[in-house]
Formats: C-alpha cells, sequence, structure tokens
C-alpha cells in the first residue's frame, strides 16, 4: 500500500478546481451552519432518569469549510449529525442557517444527507445515476445545464473515465467502493444544497480510498462554496489533514472545536499534551478520549473530565460561543422565496415520470427486478402444460383440470415472493430520498404500480401461450383472454402483497416469510382445498371472501366449465357418469354440474372484477399508508 504521505493535498488543487468550476451549482446563499448548546437524551433502561448522549454541543462552520465530527464508539457522534441534519426529533435548541432558524421544509431544500450506506441503484451507470438525482430535484432547468451540471460534477469528482459504468449488480461488477461513495456524495450535490451531512463515508474503505473519497469532499466544498460536515471513525493522517475544523467528542462531551491545523498549539500550549511525533494524530486524539480499554477507570475517567473541564474554560472555546453569537446577531438572516425553491420543487407528474423512467431502466437492465421472474414462470408453465398434457374432454380429465386451474393460479401469485428483493432496493433507495425531500410516498406507489404492471401483464401472456393450450383447456379465443385476464389480475394482487408487506417489514428473511405464509394461508381457503359451503364458519367470513385467490379460482373454473360438456365412461354395462347432469342420458357432462359441487355460477364476473379491483387497490394504499407513516 501506498503510504500516506505520498498521497498528502496536493498543492496544485486551486488551479485544478478553477478548471472544473461548476458556478451553477456554486452555493451563493449560505454562509454558515451554526448550534449553541445542543443536548440529547434518551430514556435509560435501568434508570427512571434518562440518558445523556449528547452535552451542550456548539459549533460554526462556514462555507467552503468542511468539518469532522470524530470521537470512540458512543461519543455521540451520529446523534450530532442526525441533529443538525434535523433528521431525529428536534432540540430546543434550534440549528442556524446564516444564523436564523429554518422551517424543516425549507431546511431539506438546501441540505442533503449522505448515508453510510450507498443509497445507489445498481443497474444504473455513472452519469444516469446523476442525471436522475437532478430531475427528480429541478425539472425546470433546460437539458444543456443539467448535461452541464453531470458533466461537471463527473469531473470533479473524478469520474469521467467512469461515467457509462453501471454501478453494480448482484450479476454484473461495476464501481468499486471508493468510487460508490464519490458517486453518493456526487448525486446529493448535483441536486444544488447549501449544506451536506455525511455518515462516516470513509467506513469500509482503505486508507487510499478513504483519503480519495475525502480529498474531492474538500474539493467540491471549495469549488462550489459548500458547508460539509461529516462524522468519521479513525482517519488516516493524510485523511485527517484535508479537514478544515474537528469536533472532538467523548461521551457527548466537546474536548475540541477548531481548526486542524491548531491541533497542537491548544494540546501542548493550553492542556499541556504534547502531539507525538511519526503518531497519526487522529488516533492519538482517540486514545486520549476513549476510557473504555483504560486498567485503571477512575484514573481515566478524572482525566477526561479534567481535559473536558480544560476545553470549557480554554480561550478557543469562548471565541467559538462569541463568534456563534456574532453569527446569530449578524443580520445576514436568511429567507428563500418561491423563485428560489421552485427549482428545487418538480411536480407531482414530473416526478412519477423521472421514477418510472429509472425503475424502467432498472427493470430491463437487472434480471433480479422481473428477468428470473420471467424465466421462472415460463419454466412453471412448461412443467404445468407438459404434466397435464393435452388432456381430453372426458370425465377423467375433470378432476386433473380443476387441479391444473388451482395450481397455476395458486403457485403464479406465490411465486410472486420473488419479487421482494427487487422491491427492498426500491423501498431503501425511496427512504433516503424521501428523508432529503426529493419525493413522498404517493410518487413511490404510483410509480412502482406503473413500471410493474406490464410486466405482470408480460408474465400473464407467456405462461398462458404455453400452458392454456398445452394442457387443452376450453379450445376458444373468448375462454383463452378470460383466463389471461384472471392470471393478469391475480399477478396484481400477489405483486400488491409484497408491496404491502415489504414495506411494512422491510427484511428479506421476514418479508419473505410473510408473503409465502400469507399465500399459503389463500390457497388453503381459497375453495380449492375446502369447498367453499363445507369450510367453517371463522375461516369463511375472516378470510375467504377477502381472498383474491379464491375469486380468480372461482372465474377461471366457470371460465373452463361453464360452456363445455365432457363425455363419460362407456362400459360393457353401459354409461357411467361421475357427475349427473340434464345429459346424462347422453352420456355426457355438462361442466356447470361440477361447479354445483363449489356453488359457483356464471354471471358474477363484473361483481368479481370489481371485488378484485378493490382488493388491488386495498393492498396499494396500504403499502401507501406504511411509508406514509414510517419515518
Amino acid at each position: 500500500m501506498t503510504p500516506p504521505s505520498s498521497f498528502s493535498s496536493s498543492p496544485k488543487m486551486a488551479p485544478d478546481l478553477e478548471a472544473h468550476s461548476s458556478s451553477h451549482l456554486r452555493n451563493t446563499t449560505l454562509k454558515s451552519l451554526s448550534w449553541s448548546s445542543l443536548s440529547a437524551s434518551v430514556p435509560s433502561p435501568n434508570s427512571s432518569q434518562p440518558k445523556t448522549i449528547l452535552t451542550s454541543s456548539t459549533g460554526l462552520v462556514k462555507a467552503g469549510e468542511i468539518l469532522a465530527i470524530m470521537g470512540p464508539s458512543g461519543s455521540g457522534k451520529t446523534t450530532l449529525l442526525n441533529l443538525l441534519s434535523r433528521r431525529t426529533t428536534p432540540s430546543p435548541t434550534p440549528i442556524l442557517l446564516n444564523g436564523s432558524p429554518l422551517p424543516l421544509q425549507q431546511f431539506q431544500s438546501v441540505t442533503r444527507f449522505v448515508e453510510q450506506t450507498d443509497s445507489l441503484i445498481g443497474a444504473l451507470t455513472v452519469r444516469e445515476t446523476l442525471h436522475f438525482a437532478s430531475r427528480l430535484s429541478s425539472a425546470s432547468i433546460a437539458k444543456r445545464e443539467r448535461r452541464q451540471r453531470v458533466e461537471g460534477l463527473l469531473e470533479s469528482f473524478g469520474l469521467m473515465e467512469q461515467r457509462d459504468v453501471v454501478v453494480g449488480t448482484a450479476t454484473k461488477k461495476g464501481l468499486s467502493g471508493g468510487q460508490k461513495r464519490r458517486l453518493g456524495v456526487a448525486k446529493e450535490v448535483i441536486t444544488g444544497p447549501g449544506v451536506v451531512f455525511l455518515d462516516e463515508p470513509t467506513s469500509g474503505l482503505d486508507a487510499r480510498g478513504g483519503w480519495e473519497v475525502v480529498r474531492y469532499l474538500k474539493r467540491i466544498a471549495r469549488e462550489n462554496n459548500l458547508i460539509i460536515v461529516a462524522s468519521i471513525h479513525q482517519p488516516s493522517t493524510a485523511t485527517f489533514n484535508l479537514f478544515d475544523k474537528l469536533l472532538l467528542l467523548s461521551e457527548g462531551k466537546t474536548h475540541y472545536f477548531g481548526p486542524v491545523e491548531g491541533l497542537s498549539e491548544y494540546y501542548e500550549g493550553q492542556m499541556g499534551m504534547a502531539l507525538p511525533w511519526h503518531v497519526n494524530p487522529a488516533e492519538w486524539l482517540l486514545e486520549q478520549v476513549n476510557i473504555d480499554y483504560a486498567e485503571d477507570k477512575e484514573l481515566a475517567r478524572g482525566r477526561l473530565e479534567e481535559m473536558q473541564l480544560g476545553w470549557e474554560r480554554s480561550e478557543l472555546k469562548r471565541r467559538l460561543d462569541e463568534d456563534v453569537a456574532a453569527a446569530e446577531k449578524g443580520g445576514d438572516k436568511l429567507v428563500l422565496g418561491d423563485d428560489e425553491t421552485k427549482e428545487k420543487n418538480p411536480g407531482m407528474a414530473s416526478v412519477v415520470m423521472t421514477l418510472v423512467h429509472r425503475s424502467f431502466i432498472k427493470s430491463y437492465r437487472d434480471v433480479v427486478a422481473y428477468g428470473i421472474r420471467l424465466a421462472m414462470y415460463t419454466g412453471l408453465a412448461i412443467m404445468m402444460g407438459t404434466v397435464w398434457l393435452r388432456l381430453p374432454a372426458t370425465q377423467d380429465s375433470i378432476i386433473p383440470f380443476t387441479n391444473s386451474i388451482f395450481y397455476g393460479s395458486a403457485f403464479l401469485s406465490f411465486m410472486a415472493v420473488a419479487y421482494c428483493p427487487a422491491y427492498l432496493e426500491d423501498y431503501n433507495q425511496y427512504t433516503k430520498e424521501k428523508r432529503n425531500g426529493l419525493y413522498g410516498a404517493t410518487a413511490m406507489t404510483l410509480s412502482n404500480f406503473l413500471v410493474g404492471t406490464p410486466y405482470l401483464f408480460l408474465i400473464s401472456v407467456v405462461f398462458s401461450v404455453i400452458s392454456y393450450w398445452l394442457s387443452n383447456f376450453q379450445p376458444t379465443a373468448k375462454a383463452f383472454f378470460t383466463w389471461v385476464f384472471w392470471l393478469f389480475l391475480d399477478l396484481l394482487a400477489a405483486e400488491g402483497l409484497v408491496v404491502f408487506m415489504t414495506s411494512l417489514f422491510p427484511s428479506f428473511v421476514i418479508s419473505l416469510a410473510l408473503v409465502a405464509f400469507a399465500n399459503g394461508l389463500w390457497m388453503s381457503v381459497d375453495g380449492f382445498m375446502v369447498p367453499p359451503g363445507t369450510l367453517n364458519v371463522f375461516w369463511k367470513y375472516v378470510f375467504h371472501y377477502w381472498d383474491y385467490q379464491k375469486y380468480v379460482f372461482e372465474n377461471m373454473m366457470i371460465n373452463e366449465f361453464s360452456e363445455r360438456v365432457y363425455s363419460c365412461a362407456e362400459t360393457a354395462d353401459g354409461c357411467h357418469c361421475m357427475w349427473q347432469t340434464d345429459l346424462a342420458d347422453q352420456c355426457l357432462i355438462r361442466g356447470q354440474g361440477v361447479l354445483d359441487q363449489y356453488g359457483y355460477k356464471p354471471g358474477y364476473m363484473g361483481k368479481d372484477v370489481g371485488i378484485m379491483t378493490a382488493i388491488i387497490v386495498g393492498y396499494r394504499i396500504a403499502g401507501w399508508l406504511v411509508l406514509k407513516l414510517k419515518k
């Protein structure tokens, strides 16, 4: 590995910034981010008194600066970052931009949060990722300007050579970890924020990768006059030296806030603690404020409290308080008018169409989305058609026909569980983009339905073309298209169930288990296993009547048997019919006789379509409510 010193910040960076300046993304409004006496606590499981996790934090970051929030595990880094970005319950102390508080919606319009885990769609290229992020945040800018923004950020983040490379899917290798992290930041920067918050942007990267990410962060902060605040765990020396300011925390209390280059002066001059040579200053600082591994806990805690009190009494702390107070009283209040925020708020139709376009690209590039399902359903159709192969219109085929109808409808919906992983990626993307104020539950629900519907119809047609004619169901065009129609409704309902369950429990294992269980329940009470007249009262009235598989199975049975007759068995003793109908004297069975065993009668298709539509819409509304209510 290249030693840290060999990739330290280059003195030629300033001219380079000018060469790649993207003035259309430059922040000209926000001058500072400040907070004073910010505290937080959580309920304690072992005490009636709440546990304090952050105490009286004060800070000021100016435009063009990058701040590192550092401290050992449990020091309050993430809590402070979430409070500053207003992603958690707000503190009584407001977060100030240009010395003034903003309503949450306006605050979200000028800030962005980059998660520790990458919020990227693997099937998109680097250029497409930035393009769609821009479209979601600003619908009114010209195509040429949008293209300039994308190209400018590709240059600024060193991703020009990878611009047409996909991020990476389960079946196709894409970007490296460091490139993904840079793209994740660029994806938020292109939306035109003034403040960017990052949760451990170097996590999971080696020293070189971490340095690259922070170098580009510093570059973009200077280039676009942004305020960047990042929590960071244990950076290398070269990475640490790239930050302009440091906020050092331990047990929720501040030990230092100021310029990184002023660390030596503060600790040697005011604390009497010399920074050792040839030692990573970040590691040394973390050792001083971490008492978890100290042999003498009492001695270590006393020393830690002395260091914290030293900060409270320091000249640097006094100047910080004065600077924060001056920023608040400076009179440079931030007021965002309609004209300034208009670009950041595209209409619902624009957002939905952008999401549909993005999801459509994902759907045909990523085989996990629909490709695997189409192949799986094709294989299922071939298996079904060859097991129930060319059944003749005789009484011996009636039970196989019935079994085949149940198998085709029930297992088609059951295998919708394969959509869980693809929807989980969409859900995770949604939660992160929702927190950044790009769109909400309505746009997500509508776009997901619009993208999936054509694919489900295609699956229904492919499955039917193969299985229907191989099994020799009623050989008429009307019967065939009725079969396709009910399979299509079956898949729409099944996918709605997947969306609802996975939104409620966004875990692959849990959602898979719940969807499988629900489909098993619907299969049990849909009328095939136990005829509706025999089904006990509880299952009949609690589950049977809103079981979507019930209406699919019933109408597919009517489609097959209501207008078809079957020959009885002729033996030396005469004609033997398993079902007695008015055609028994002709040694035939009228299909309605089979339906009478289940209590099914034709003529109610319109009502059943209405019920199915209500079930499909109901699942989508339930999924929408889950997305809407989740924070």
